[in-house]
């Protein structure tokens, strides 16, 4: 079965696996704290103030634990410079979908959650990049 070549500790792709499941895991983190800021911030605020204060915020946390837990790095300023771009293209791209959804009815407290399902994946290879850069395909 599948499954059982790629638990092989020697299967090529069971690194890239445990990056993304830990990456699911900070991901999970950074969203929770990026979404309760923005709803507890929403009855106070207009709809994308909220969300980009709670996207800077948890910016900051995924960052640290991204360097640590996922990758297994020590932070670095070439590493915050590429999560940096990776994040400016990520909030961007959540911008943009978040008032698509808003302008499509989708109520206000349950937009992010689409967009949380597009952008995660897209940032999950930006920021895979940042940390690993390119690896050379073996032919």
């Amino acid at each position: 079965p599948a499954m059982t070549r790629i638990t092989n500790p020697d299967h090529p792709h069971r690194a890239l696996l445990g990056e993304a499941a830990r990456f699911v895991v900070v991901g999970g983190i950074a969203t929770a704290v990026h979404y309760g800021i923005y709803y507890l911030l929403l009855s106070y605020i207009v709809a994308n103030v909220a969300y980009a204060t709670g996207y800077v915020l948890s910016f900051i946390a995924n960052f640290v634990l991204t360097s640590h837990f996922t990758f297994g790095t020590a932070p670095s300023v070439r590493k915050l410079a590429g999560f940096s771009g990776a994040h400016v293209v990520n909030f961007v791209l959540h911008m943009v979908l978040l008032n698509v959804f808003l302008m499509v009815g989708v109520p206000k407290a349950l937009a992010p959650l689409p967009v949380f399902a597009i952008a995660i994946p897209v940032n999950f290879v930006l920021v895979r990049l940042a940390f690993k850069g390119r690896r050379k395909r073996r032919h």
